[in-house]
């Protein structure tokens, strides 16, 4: 199986923690997204062709997305399953990992803040001010939905005993915060599953810092 990844990349980082957390071994391909790589016509068309990464091929299959990807490594790798199969916390898990994946994350990427610097012009400042609003507004919400779990699931995890996709979302994202310089003290329960997750091994391992093609 191999993986096209970026190290900085939130999406890639999920996928990468996922595998990590399923003991499934890949052989690394890096896309450095900073300098295009992702719309090199060979990528786009033998690899991904949505030209983002990350992306997963096994033989004939090629997969991007990482929710998707996720999904499917559940499906083929179901130890330990990271989208539980109970139906409520299903849905509670998704429903927290949609709000990393579709809310936070989308206005955030490399290429939205690109785009408001390069096209529209913003200053340093308004994207950083930028920035931290949807952070402020995602994780308010975040922590919302984590006071709500832990008193009704409880266990050391975001939904319960152990780490769910919610962690595999959430942590690539407060590390970005992190990285841009957003105050998080205000989201208690949500730095306190960061942490957690911080002395896992499988955290650990996908950590961008821990990439072939990591760069300072």
């Amino acid at each position: 199986m191999d993986l096209y990844s970026f190290f900085n990349s939130s999406t890639s980082y999920r996928v990468r923690i996922a595998l990590a957390l399923k003991g499934v071994e890949t052989t690394f391909h890096g896309v450095n997204i900073r300098v295009g790589e992702h719309h090199d016509a060979q990528y786009v068309a033998k690899v991904n062709p949505s030209a983002v990464v990350p992306a997963i091929v096994d033989g004939d299959f090629h997969l991007g997305q990482s929710l998707a990807i996720i999904d499917w490594l559940d499906a083929r790798h179901p130890e330990p399953r990271l989208i539980p199969a109970e139906p409520v916390r299903r849905a509670h898990v998704l429903e927290f990992s949609n709000l990393i994946a579709c809310d936070i994350h989308p206005v955030n990427n490399l290429r939205i803040l690109k785009y408001l610097t390069d096209v529209l012009k913003v200053t340093p400042e308004q994207k950083d001010a930028w920035y931290r609003h949807w952070i402020a507004e995602g994780f308010g919400a975040a922590e919302r939905l984590l006071d709500q779990a832990a008193s009704r699931e409880g266990g050391p995890w975001c939904f319960g005993a152990e780490p769910t996709l919610a962690d595999v979302c959430l942590v690539p994202q407060v590390a970005n915060a992190q990285r841009m310089g957003c105050e998080l003290s205000a989201y208690p329960r949500v730095m306190a599953a960061y942490r957690r997750a911080a002395e896992h091994p499988a955290f650990v391992k996908a950590e961008p810092k821990n990439q072939p093609d990591y760069t300072a």
